[in-house]
């Protein structure tokens, strides 16, 4: 004796599939599971532009004290450093304002090799947002 199996239904006669419950039940679980890896994959977010600000930082003032050693003189503004070939191409994009935005504070007289035409020393931020640590990003 051979049994035809009829499409949509089992053996007893019960539907195959999900019940509106079950459904119910798995979409919750999935919105808990989102509610809990969100926040945590925008924090990893902020960590990471906050690593590449660090290093962009690192290597603008590396670059600027390079360039005050190289020609006797600090640079003007960051320009001066892309001219004269220690940057290449471009300036980066501040990672937070996603702009080539830079601060660059003119250096005081006292600290610049040339004491007629000072030029600039440092770099910052130019985000006043606060970072992960409690500062404010132009602070770093």
């Amino acid at each position: 004796m051979v049994r035809k199996l009829k499409i949509g239904r089992n053996f007893t006669g019960r539907n195959l599939g999900f019940s509106l419950l079950e459904m119910m039940i798995v979409i919750v679980i999935m919105g808990i599971l989102l509610s809990i890896a969100l926040p945590i994959y925008n924090q990893s977010i902020v960590h990471a532009r906050e690593a590449v600000l660090k290093n962009d930082l690192f290597e603008l003032r590396k670059l600027i004290h390079q360039y005050t050693m190289d020609k006797q003189k600090a640079p003007q503004s960051l320009d001066d450093l892309v001219q004269a070939g220690y940057i290449s191409k471009q300036l980066p994009k501040d990672p937070m304002t996603g702009e080539a935005n830079w601060d660059a504070p003119a250096c005081e007289e006292l600290e610049s090799i040339d004491q007629q035409d000072p030029g600039i020393c440092d770099v910052r931020s130019a985000s006043n947002a606060i970072s992960s640590e409690g500062t404010a990003y132009s602070s770093w």
